[in-house]
C-alpha cells in the first residue's frame, strides 16, 4: 500500500511540471500581444484567485502578511518577483528550450551560493556537477555561434534570483505556506500594476484573457499537485521528476512554436539534466534528504 503511495506521489509530480510547461507555454503565446508587466499581473492575479480555493487544507489565507519573520519572507516575495518578471521577459522572446536550460541552472547555483554565504563545503562530486551543468548550457545557448538575445540574460537573472530565493527558503521551512505564497502574489500583483500603468496599458480581447485564465490555472494547479505529491512520497522521489519539464519544453516548442532544438542542444539538455540529478543524489547523501520546496519560487 505504501509503495503504491509513493508511486501515486511521483506520477502526480510528473503531472504538476507537465501542467507548469504548459502554462509556460501559455505564457509564450502570447508574445506581443500584450506587455510583460500585463501578463505577469493577470498571472498573477489569476493564480492568487486559483489558489485562494487550493490552499493546504490546515492553513487560512487570513492574516497572510503575519509573520514571525518579516525580513525573510518579504526578501524571498521580491526575490520571487524578480524571477517571475524576468522569467516572463524570458518565455516571450527566446526559444522554450533555451529558457529550461538556463532556469535549470538554479540548483547549481545553489550550490554556489552556500559556498559562499552557507560556508558550506563542495566535495569533487558538486564542483562536477556544477561544470557539467554549465557545459550543457552552452551546448543549448551555442554562444558565439548565434547570437544571445536579451532574453536569455533575463532566464539567467531568473535563475539567480530563484537560487538565492531557495538558499532564503531555507530559514522559512516553518513559516506557513500562505503566507510565502501569499506575499509573493501581492508583491507580483502591485509591481506589475504600477509598471503597467508606467509604460502603457492594453486591454486584452476576450482570447487573450482566456489564456491569462489558463496561466492562472496552470500555475496554480501545479502548485497545488506538487504538495499533493509532496504528501505521498518522499522529496528525494519528487525532485528528479522537475527535470520533466524539459522534455514537455522541446515538446510544445516544436508542435506549437517551430522551435527545433538540434542534436546538439538536445544533448546538453541531457547534461543539464543529470548534474542536477548529481547534484539532488549528493545532498540526499549528504543530508540524509533533498533540500527540495514543492513551490516554484515564481509565479
Amino acid at each position: 500500500m505504501k509503495a503504491l503511495s509513493v508511486k501515486s506521489g511521483v506520477l502526480i509530480a510528473l503531472a504538476g511540471y507537465a501542467v507548469y510547461a504548459w502554462g509556460d507555454g501559455f505564457i509564450k503565446s502570447l508574445a506581443g500581444q500584450i506587455s510583460v508587466f500585463e501578463l505577469g499581473f493577470f498571472n498573477s492575479l489569476f493564480a492568487g484567485f486559483f489558489l485562494y480555493f487550493l490552499r493546504p487544507g490546515a492553513e487560512s489565507w487570513s492574516g497572510f502578511w503575519r509573520t514571525s519573520r518579516p525580513w525573510a519572507v518579504h526578501m524571498r516575495g521580491a526575490l520571487g518577483l524578480l524571477a517571475g518578471v524576468c522569467s516572463i521577459y524570458a518565455f516571450t522572446t527566446i526559444p522554450l528550450a533555451d529558457v529550461y536550460a538556463l532556469l535549470f541552472l538554479a540548483p547549481l547555483f545553489v550550490t554556489l551560493m552556500s559556498i559562499i554565504f552557507l560556508k558550506e563545503q563542495v566535495g569533487p562530486w558538486r564542483w562536477a556537477a556544477v561544470i557539467a551543468g554549465f557545459l550543457g548550457v552552452l551546448l543549448v545557448v551555442k554562444p558565439g555561434v548565434r547570437e544571445l538575445e536579451l532574453g536569455h540574460l533575463a532566464a539567467t537573472a531568473a535563475a539567480l534570483a530563484a537560487a538565492a530565493s531557495l538558499v532564503l527558503m531555507r530559514s522559512l521551512a516553518n513559516e506557513r505556506q500562505t503566507t510565502v505564497i501569499g506575499v509573493l502574489i501581492a508583491y507580483m500583483l502591485i509591481f506589475n500594476a504600477v509598471a503597467a500603468m508606467l509604460t502603457g496599458v492594453s486591454m486584452p480581447n476576450w482570447q487573450v484573457l482566456v489564456v491569462l485564465v489558463l496561466t492562472g490555472l496552470c500555475t496554480a494547479g501545479g502548485q497545488r499537485l506538487q504538495l499533493l505529491a509532496i504528501r505521498l512520497a518522499p522529496a528525494n522521489l519528487i525532485a528528479p521528476t522537475h527535470y520533466s519539464q524539459m522534455i514537455w519544453a522541446v515538446l510544445i516548442g516544436a508542435l506549437f512554436f517551430a522551435e527545433y532544438p538540434d542534436g546538439v542542444a538536445l544533448f546538453g539538455l541531457a547534461v543539464i539534466a543529470a548534474a542536477g540529478l548529481l547534484t539532488i543524489v549528493r545532498e540526499n547523501i549528504r543530508l540524509g534528504s533533498v533540500r527540495w520546496n514543492p513551490f516554484r519560487t515564481r509565479l
